[in-house]
Parts: C-alpha cells; sequence; structure tokens
C-alpha cells in the first residue's frame, strides 16, 4: 500500500472484457464493473487508477516486476494453485462460468461436449477459457484476448471459441456487436467442475489484499456494488461478501 501510495496510483493489469473492462466506441476511457470499482477502490486509497491492458499469460511477472499492482477478473477456481504461491487473492466478488460461443445457425449442431469434439476453437491466452478447453480436449488456439477469439468466430476463422459467461451476457445476441453469435455448452458442467469465483489478484504477501476486502465490504453495505451491477447488468454474478 506504501508502494502505490508513494506513486499516487493503482496500476490495473486488464484486458478488453465487456461488462467488467471495455472502452466504448469512441472513448479511451475504461469502464465496466471491475474498472468502476477498480476506480472507487484506487480513490479510497487516495490516489488514482491506471488501466493497463496486459497479455493474461504474463499476469505474475507483471505483478512481480511491478507493471501492474493488481489484476482483475481472476478466476480463482481454475486457477487456485496460482493464488497460494504466485499471488495474493481477494476474497471472491463475482461468480462466472467458461461456455463455448458458436454461429446461430450452428447452434443446434453443438449441444453437447460430443459435438463440439471435431471444431476448431479461439480461446484467450493464460485464461480460464483455455484450460477448460484444454479439459475438454478440444482443438484449441490461443489468441490474445477473448474479445480477439470471438472475432475469430465472427470471422469464420474459428468454428467457436470459449469465453466468459458474463463477457457473452453482454457481447453476443440481439442488440450486441454479434447478434449472429450464441453460446451453448456449459464448459464447467461439462468438465465436472463448480462455475468459478472471480477475485482480484495483488502481489505475493502485499496489504492491498486485506485493505480490497474491507473496501468491498464497506462498498456492499453501502449499495455501492449493486449500484453498478445493476448498470452492467451483472447483479446476478455479483457474491455477497457476507455469504
Amino acid at each position: 500500500m506504501d508502494y502505490v501510495k508513494s506513486n499516487g496510483k493503482l496500476v490495473i493489469g486488464i484486458t478488453d472484457f465487456a461488462p467488467m473492462d471495455y472502452k466504448e466506441d469512441g472513448s479511451d476511457e475504461w469502464v465496466g464493473f471491475d474498472a468502476d470499482m477498480a476506480k472507487a477502490f484506487a480513490e479510497s486509497l487516495g490516489v488514482k487508477a491506471e488501466f493497463i491492458e496486459i497479455n493474461w499469460d504474463n499476469k505474475i511477472m507483471e505483478l512481480d516486476s511491478k507493471g501492474v499492482d493488481a489484476v482483475g477478473s481472476q478466476a480463482i477456481d481454475l486457477h487456485r494453485l496460482r493464488c497460494k504461491t504466485s499471488m495474493n487473492c481477494s476474497d471472491p466478488y463475482a461468480t462466472n462460468a467458461q461456455v463455448v460461443v458458436v454461429p446461430s445457425d450452428k447452434a443446434d449442431a453443438a449441444k453437447d461436449i460430443d459435438s463440439i469434439k471435431d471444431m476448431t476453437f479461439a480461446v484467450e491466452s493464460g485464461s480460464a477459457g483455455e484450460a477448460a478447453a484444454q479439459a475438454a480436449g478440444l482443438n484449441a488456439t490461443a489468441v490474445q484476448s477473448q474479445a480477439d477469439a470471438l472475432m475469430e468466430v465472427a470471422a469464420g476463422t474459428s468454428d467457436a471459441c470459449v469465453i466468459d459467461l458474463l463477457m457473452a451476457g453482454a457481447m453476443i445476441g440481439e442488440g450486441t456487436s454479434y447478434p449472429n453469435l450464441t453460446y451453448t455448452v456449459n464448459l464447467n458442467e461439462a468438465n465436472g467442475e463448480e462455475d468459478e469465483n472471480y477475485v482480484v489478484g495483488f502481489r505475493k504477501d502485499s496489504d492491498l489484499t486485506e485493505a480490497f476486502n474491507e473496501f468491498y465490504k464497506a462498498a456492499s453495505d453501502d449499495g455501492v456494488v449493486l449500484a453498478l451491477a445493476q448498470k452492467y447488468g451483472v447483479q446476478e454474478a455479483i457474491v455477497d461478501p457476507e455469504a
């Protein structure tokens, strides 16, 4: 915390991931549930929030080298070992799952794990989606971000992709940028795993971890968390810190 305060900023490593971290058309400002929460947390520390897009594969290195001070939307269930050995993790703040996204006209042919085995997949490198695809034995190619994975499917260069359910709910289907895409198989269920919990990752032994836990509980009690969740349509995924 002293290091962050001396710098006057909290640097958060992110990827383009609506509705958690993204930029609206024509804007350079990062917004979303995670981004807005990070801004509020930084303000509680008396510093500004700064966002840096990172290669998700390199998040531990970015934390250790002080390239970033925190990483959000960290899926704890598929990365639990990292939270014990390589970084500090906050208490869970949201739930999520990994889902298969296909063109809408291919949905009937991609209803279960057996029907997607021969498909080609795009996944974000180093993500929970990549881990879920590997666990399911899928033919997956890693790309820079989940947004890139969606573009691969929309362009027809991949048959399908694996992304976060939270992103699928915001980015595909009627009224979105990808009206002709839909999601089908929940890979967490198909792999016999529980849905994921999202946490914030900090450097190993960082006192920012407990500071965030205290901040999040206070923000939940004050209604800030619910207001942001409703703003970005993720209220059903938000974890009650008292639960």
